[in-house]
Order: structure tokens, then sequence, then C-alpha cells
């Protein structure tokens, strides 16, 4: 059976994850969507001469969509695999006094155009490796909860694995799931210190699908080697203690071992890293190589706290 195609243009978007939001398409299950998507500036900067803090704050970080899966209702996992990510050929970094890993440091408001040509990024005199990532994506969720930032339900996860190739993993928490997703980099380090990475507009091409009943209570990224759980929260310990607790029980569960006997192969086998620190919630992320798990053990190990 041929799927079908959709594609959503990038002035159909939001601001906000949360209950009020409404599809602006529909799809089936195994569709192929794509979203042309807006960089997280709304392409408000357009030359180095601007600062970020004379834009329109209100429309930081919009996000294509939102689009309902039929079938989706609260309780399943909705199944992103991306396809690709194509950015367009000029991107935005910008550092703002008071923002950032070093926020303190940060005195004034400065804008840098990046050239974009196929496979590098060019900073100045300096050629970077592209590695196109999505740097928000979400389901609606039972809150109102800006794209700004992360969450249960996804949203500004800001994960450099997050890119073609890989399959993302999220709660439905209402009929539809609603995905939208947005704010792309051409390439960003982890943690992406100075508050922002090469802000790029693109073209995002997905495959959606649906794990019934298996909502997971975090979101999940699997990569070709590893699952990884991605946690957000305030405070940075907090965020990794829940990640290592999440992949304790999935170890447990998937090794049928005891708690202490997967908690010390967590020890061997577990990495943990961190995806951002900068957003109001900071994401980490916990990586379970393959080798011991999989995927229908991690989402119902998972879902008891869904």
């Amino acid at each position: 059976m041929q799927c079908s195609h959709h594609h959503i243009s990038d002035d159909r978007c939001i601001f906000a994850f949360g209950p009020s939001n409404s599809a602006v398409e529909k799809a089936k299950p195994g569709s192929i969507i794509a979203f042309t998507t807006q960089d997280c500036f709304s392409n408000q900067i357009t030359t180095e001469d601007q600062c970020v803090t004379g834009i329109d704050f209100s429309r930081i970080n919009p996000a294509t969509g939102p689009v309902a899966i039929d079938g989706a209702v609260r309780g399943d996992a909705l199944k992103v695999k991306i396809l690709e990510v194509v950015p367009e050929s000029r991107g935005t970094i910008v550092t703002i006094p008071d923002a950032g890993v070093l926020g303190a440091e940060t005195k004034k408001s400065t804008t840098r155009i990046c050239q974009v040509t196929e496979g590098s990024v060019h900073f100045g005199g300096i050629t970077i490796q592209a590695r196109p990532m999505i740097g928000v994506i979400g389901v609606a969720c039972d809150e109102e909860t800006s794209c700004g930032n992360p969450g249960r339900h996804g949203g500004n996860l800001d994960t450099t694995l997050i890119g073609a190739g890989a399959t993302l993993y999220l709660p439905v928490f209402h009929d539809g799931g609603l995905l939208a997703l947005g704010d792309v980099h051409a390439v960003m380090g982890d943690g992406e210190a100075c508050v922002a990475a090469c802000e790029v507009p693109a073209e995002v091409t997905v495959r959606v699908g649906l794990c019934k009943g298996r909502a997971p209570a975090w979101p999940v990224l699997e990569t070709d080697d590893a699952f990884s759980i991605l946690v957000s929260d305030e405070d940075l310990a907090t965020a990794f203690e829940e990640g290592f607790s999440c992949a304790v029980r999935a170890l447990a569960k998937a090794n049928d071992l005891s708690w202490e006997d997967a908690y010390m192969l967590a020890s061997l086998v577990a990495d943990a890293g961190v995806s951002q620190l900068v957003n109001p919630r900071k994401t980490i992320r916990v990586s379970i190589p393959k080798s011991v798990m999989t995927i229908t053990a991690l989402l119902e190990a998972l879902h008891h706290d869904a």
C-alpha cells in the first residue's frame, strides 16, 4: 500500500504546545510529512547589524504544524522517523546579555551570519562540518508550554542526535498527538553554550507511526546503535537521577535482572550526556546500547510513569 505524502508550510506554526493546539492537517500512520520551518527567530534577523534584542520575542521558536495522526490517543507512543533535514544556505547565531552558560560574562548582543554549503558551515574563516538537527519537536501536552521549553512532551530538546536516520518516540496526551517541529540547527555543540546554534530555516521530512499503548514517561530517541532517554528539569542533577532511574528500570525488564544487577549493568554500559544547558529546563540523555535493550522493553518499562 502506497503511503500518503503531506507538506506543511512555515506559515502554519505554533509558539506553544498545549491543549489549545488545533491540527492544521491530518495524516495516517505510515504517512510521510514534509515540514518547512522558519529559524528560531521567525526569520526576523537578516544582517549582522541586527541585534536579537531588537526583534519580536513573542515570535521566538515557531514550530511548524501541528499535524494530527489518525488513531493516536492518550497512552500511545507517536513514532517519528526523521528521513531528511535540509538546512537553507544561511544561518544565524547570536549572543544575548545574561543568557547562556556564560551569561554573567556576556555584556553585549552580537550577531553573526554563517553560510551553509553542502556539508559545511562557514563561521568567519572557520569551516565546520554541518550536522543538521531538529531543536524543537513535540506534541500537545496537558499544560500550555512555550516552544522554548522542553519536557515530557518533547519541545525544545536541543539534542544533537535528533537528525536524519534517528527515530523519536513521544508520549501522546491528546487525540491525534498533534506533532509540530522547528528550530533547526545546521550545527550545534552539546550544551548549546551561548544560547543559540547555527539557526536556519529548513525542510524536514519525517515518517510517522504509532506504538499503541506504549507512551514513554520521557521522549526516547533511537539511533543506529543505542536508545537515549531524554529527560528535562530545571535542576541538572535531578534530570540525571531521573534518566538513570528510567534506564535501570528498563535494563532490569529487558534482561530479567534484579534492580541491583541492573544498576550495576547501567554503570557498565549506559552513557550520560548533556543535550542543552540554556533553556528554562535543562535536557540530558542517558543512552543504552542496543546490545542490551530492545525498543519494546524500553517503552514497556517507561510506560508505567506515562
